[in-house]
């Protein structure tokens, strides 16, 4: 009997339908041996050596029975770092020498990907494996040396991390740019012609205007004056065929990139779908950052394409990755069967969305150029202005002449169809439409521009931006509010904290230059302990130092002039995970806390009448709202309360708080099922 491990059920199904009864498959569910929960693990004077535990003492002793069964066990994890390192502790933990086990590896899950994977079994790379318990390593030492750190000079609770520091960087930053913006103020002027096109004014005296060319509303209009009786003609038509070419197929960050901007699905959500789809054999691998294509896809797409469509809709083409840190010998996410609709699968109503998205990317990688007519068209004003003094209006359409790879895989392109112009035709003004813009801040960070920066940084792996992500988030260092991120009180804190003390964590040129090492470890290039040992002694020299410098007072605690209502101490504002809080001076003896009047609604409980009701948190982080007399009374609701005029409303049909959400106004009691619409 043959014993093939792989790391889900799900896999494990699939894989079933095509092997015969020589084969058994069994999941170990993930890893079964890492660090330990409750301490470092890692033998530091040893070389960095890590102290890996059982993680699941019934799974191996499961897995250990099956091995024993077995003529043969086969390692079937996934083909990155992670499934190495998973094979790799599947051999330690089960006892396994290199002639009890073979490994396997595919980037579908096909019948024919797993015959070629059976018929050309390797061993395990041992420099994959290293490549990963170095960023273990690294990320368990920051961790765990840098938190209690976070832990002693700002609040409990708190923890750092090698890479979701710098995404949290990059999120504080910009959000210090906004704040420190100020708009400049500036207008433009807008030909319209009788003719029926409008024209933009585009230059003075030869020179492409410049943005703040018009900085007041009264210049603008002394302008317009000016101009009014000028007369108009067209100068030049140019006319130009421009083509749109189709986007490389999907790696994982374009993946995570277009699920969020065309489903709202979050990274974490995505990966999910992906993991399910590619388990059960309808796309290959998703953790990829590869754009390569093998020649059975691309077969597979052009006998699709031609037959659908016609022979001029296909272009056959192979991509190449920019990211030189990429495995051209991977593929890029794409179906496992290209002729295959979501319709002819069974899948969940999402799952069908990511799948088709995935597979309208492959096809429109394989397509013809989308074909535009664009035309420019030069306006002259010509009036009683010096020699020195010429205006232009310049006017664009375009229009598609022929829509290639958009037929599968739409794009947001303006399209305008100019009038039929002459040269020299003399033009009839309609109106000069002055318009008031100012320049915009930068604008927050979305997922998908988040994922992106971190790519283009060097921060991060495919496997790592929807952890980053979703740990950031977790922490409450950064909230989402209307699709974009904005850094919390206590994130902004503590990345002030690491930058201005332990600049190199959160610097990204150094965290991509390690990056860097690690792949230079996967290639054999580098050896993991030197790599770990260059960051670990400067680093921990650098904390030694830190203890004794910094201090709590200085970061996280601010005198007020209230007293406590308990002891009469007076109260400080302290700094926690979720934010500031009045909290006693005389600690421990004195346990009283009270919210910062930005937390109180000034709405009465209705249930004692006593205290009145405030913004609170649960340990995880979730706001809700209760009433400031806890324990003595225990009235909370999760959404906010509904007020009118500051004052709060109650439910016309059982007379319970109302509260509201994005778009509703609804009851807090969950037995009524009273709602109204916001608008």
């Amino acid at each position: 009997m043959n014993l093939i491990i792989v790391e889900s059920p799900t896999k494990s199904k699939t894989l079933k339908g095509f092997l015969d009864e020589d084969y058994k498959i069994v999941a170990s569910k993930g890893h079964i041996r890492d660090l330990p929960s409750s301490k470092l693990g890692i033998d530091i004077e040893n070389n960095f050596e890590p102290n890996y535990v059982i993680t699941s003492k019934k799974t191996v002793k499961k897995l250990k029975k099956e091995a024993k069964e077995a003529d043969n066990i086969i390692l079937g994890t996934d083909e990155d770092r992670e499934g190495e390192a998973i094979a790799y502790h599947l051999a330690k933990a089960l006892d396994l020498n290199k002639d009890q086990y073979k490994r396997i590896v595919f980037h579908e899950i096909t019948q024919k990907a797993i015959e070629n994977a059976l018929d050309n079994p390797r061993e395990i790379d041992q420099q994959l494996v290293n490549a990963q318990k170095a960023r273990r390593v690294l990320d368990r030492i920051v961790g765990y040396k840098l938190s209690p750190f976070l832990w002693k000079k700002v609040a409990r609770g708190l923890s750092a991390g090698r890479v979701q520091s710098v995404a949290v960087r990059l999120i504080v930053e910009r959000e210090e740019e906004i704040e420190a913006f100020e708009p400049e103020e500036y207008w433009t002027i807008d030909a319209a012609f009788k003719q029926d096109f409008d024209a933009k004014l585009h230059k003075k005296d030869g020179e492409k205007l410049d943005k703040f060319f018009l900085e007041s509303e009264k210049e603008t209009q002394n302008l317009i004056e000016e101009l009014k009786p000028a007369d108009y003609q067209v100068k030049n038509i140019k006319k130009k065929e421009k083509k749109r070419y189709p986007y490389p197929p999907f790696t994982t960050s374009t993946l995570l990139r277009d699920a969020w901007a065309k489903f709202n699905f979050n990274s974490k959500y995505t990966m999910s779908l992906a993991q399910d789809l590619y388990e059960s054999g309808h796309i290959t691998y998703h953790r990829t950052d590869s754009t390569n294509l093998s020649q059975e896809a691309l077969d597979q797409a052009q006998r699709l394409i031609r037959d659908k469509y016609g022979k001029k809709y296909h272009n056959r083409k192979q991509y190449t990755t920019e990211d030189e840190a990429a495995q051209q010998a991977h593929e890029a996410i794409r179906p496992t069967h290209t002729d295959k609709a979501p319709d002819q699968l069974d899948l969940k109503e999402n799952q069908a969305k990511l799948y088709d998205l995935i597979r309208n990317r492959l096809l429109a990688s394989q397509m013809s150029p989308a074909v535009f007519d664009s035309t420019t068209v030069i306006v002259n004003a010509e009036g009683d202005f010096s020699e020195a003094d010429k205006y232009q209006f310049k006017a664009r359409g375009k229009i598609m002449k022929f829509d290639g790879f958009t037929k599968v895989y739409p794009i947001n392109t303006k399209l305008s169809k100019l009038p039929d112009l002459e040269e020299k035709q003399d033009l009839n003004l309609s109106e000069l439409k002055p318009d008031q813009h100012f320049t915009q801040a930068p604008p927050r960070y979305t997922e998908a521009k988040l994922i992106k920066t971190l790519q283009k940084e060097g921060i991060g792996r495919p496997s790592t931006y929807a952890t980053i992500i979703s740990t950031i988030q977790d922490r409450n260092y950064v909230r989402m509010e209307k699709k974009k991120f904005h850094s919390t009180e206590i994130g902004t804190v503590v990345n002030n904290l690491l930058v201005k003390h332990f600049p190199r964590i959160v610097d990204l040129n150094f965290t991509a230059k390690m990056e860097e090492d690690l792949d230079e470890i996967a290639e054999g290039k580098k050896e993991w302990q030197k790599v770990i040992k260059e960051f670990y002694d400067p680093f921990l020299e650098n904390l030694d130092k830190k203890y004794d410098e910094v201090s709590k007072e200085d970061i996280a605690e601010e005198e007020t002039d209230k007293e406590c209502p308990e002891c009469g101490s007076p109260l400080i504002k302290k700094l926690g995970k979720f934010g500031r809080f009045y909290a006693c001076s005389n600690f421990p003896e004195c346990k009283y806390t009270e919210p910062l009047d930005k937390n109180k609604l000034n709405i009465e409980c209705p249930e004692c009448s006593k205290g009145e009701l405030v913004q609170k948190r649960t340990k995880s982080g979730k706001v809700f709202y209760g009433c400031n007399q806890y324990p003595d009374c225990e009235f909370a609701v999760w959404d906010k309360p509904y007020t009118e005029e500051g004052e709060p409303q109650f439910c016309p049909e059982c007379d319970s708080l109302l509260v509201e959400t994005n778009s509703k106004i609804k009851c807090s009691n969950e037995d009524c099922d009273y709602t109204e619409n916001k608008d």
